[in-house]
């Protein structure tokens, strides 16, 4: 036996311990043996049950990486529904007032797994949001980084949450998918062999996910989304972030230089959509998913085809071509997600096509600026 790996037979008493859905395995399983990691022994010498909270009782929600494009918007959501003190926002950069005023936030780094244990029980956390993740531009130019904040990170989630008997929100992206991949449209389960390290990463996240929900029951959950179009976050370092930041420039500047070439397609989704379908995925039974990742999306449209939209508001606005060999690698990504599974599952719908879309980004952009007191072209 190696040093430090104990070998666990479940009995009777460990039967009570596991999540939901691990007893029929664990019984179908009762000749055979379970290597446990030295930080997993307490989920299994724990003599605490591992039922979930009684229906009536707020979900206690932890957001990683909460000060990206998504989390904030997330946890004014959440906090809504749940009350402002059972949602709490991590990261590890400084929150702006704003956001330390609005509810709990504490620092939170995904790569020192006892500092997130410590937060998901003294917090009493059922309900993690990972968040933290390193975009696929960014991960490019720095892919020992990636390497570390979207796998390494992962597992620490991973196991805490198997631990813990947390309902894991896990999010994917269009960039799982590779040249070898249906374009128009993708399917849930398909060939994916994406070829940038933040692609390798989702898919590795996909699949754990799925392995540890069938073997131990873990309530893994994730949506694979498509370019998230959002006034209130600056772009991160996304592929699809052009799509933010043209309308930022049709108000300010009337000119807007792509990275990508005019016809590229690609799927794409208001936030408020995007937030929507979280809460909705989150919310839905566990009886409902017949999968543990689905697709998600609203439309599809190339970088000329928003200009051509924005450009019935604002006549004026320019756009040029320079793309970049980094990004445009995203010709192999899927043109057309398609989502019929979640909207058959959990009744996903979307609200905002490409002209509501576009309307709603121009008056938002347009009353940011007005109110900071920047000129609107």
């Amino acid at each position: 036996m190696q040093p430090g790996v104990r070998v666990c037979v479940p009995n009777a008493t460990m039967l009570g311990l596991f999540c939901r859905g691990c007893l029929s395995r664990a019984r179908s399983l009762h000749a055979r043996c379970f290597s446990c990691l030295p930080r997993q022994m307490s989920r299994w010498n724990s003599q605490d049950t591992c039922s979930p909270p009684p229906p009536k009782e707020s979900p206690r929600v932890l957001i990683t990486g909460g000060l990206g494009q998504l989390g904030v918007g997330l946890a004014q959501i959440l906090r809504k529904q749940y009350g402002i003190e059972n949602v709490i926002l991590s990261d590890i950069k400084k929150p702006p007032p704003h956001v330390f005023n609005s509810g709990p936030f504490v620092y939170a780094d995904v790569l020192d797994y006892r500092l997130l244990r410590e937060l998901i029980v003294n917090n009493r956390i059922t309900w993690l949001v990972h968040y933290s993740a390193l975009l696929s531009a960014v991960g490019e130019a720095n892919v020992a980084l990636a390497r570390k904040i979207n796998i390494t990170g992962l597992h620490n989630v991973l196991d805490l949450a198997l631990e813990n008997c947390l309902r894991l929100f896990v999010p994917s992206t269009i960039g799982a998918f590779g040249p070898s991949s249906p374009r128009d449209p993708a399917p849930d389960l398909c060939v994916q062999r994406p070829r940038t390290i933040y692609g390798v990463s989702k898919v590795h996240g996909e699949l754990m996910g799925e392995y540890l929900h069938h073997k131990y029951g873990l309530d893994f959950r994730c949506l694979r989304y498509p370019g998230v179009i959002s006034v209130n976050t600056t772009p991160g370092g996304g592929t699809t972030d052009y799509a933010v930041q043209i309308f930022h420039d049709a108000l300010s500047t009337g000119h807007h230089e792509c990275y990508l070439r005019p016809d590229t397609r690609l799927p794409m989704m208001h936030i408020s959509d995007c937030h929507r379908a979280t809460v909705e995925f989150m919310q839905a039974p566990e009886c409902q998913l017949s999968l543990r990742t689905y697709n998600i999306t609203a439309m599809s449209f190339t970088p000329e085809e928003v200009a051509q939209e924005i450009r019935k508001h604002l006549p004026h606005l320019k756009v040029t071509y320079n793309p970049d060999s980094v990004r445009q690698t995203i010709d192999s990504w899927p043109v057309r997600f398609d989502d019929s599974n979640a909207r058959r599952d959990w009744g996903w719908a979307p609200a905002f096509g490409l002209e509501e879309l576009v309307s709603d980004m121009l008056r938002s952009i347009r009353e940011k600026r007005t109110n900071e007191g920047l000129p609107v072209s």
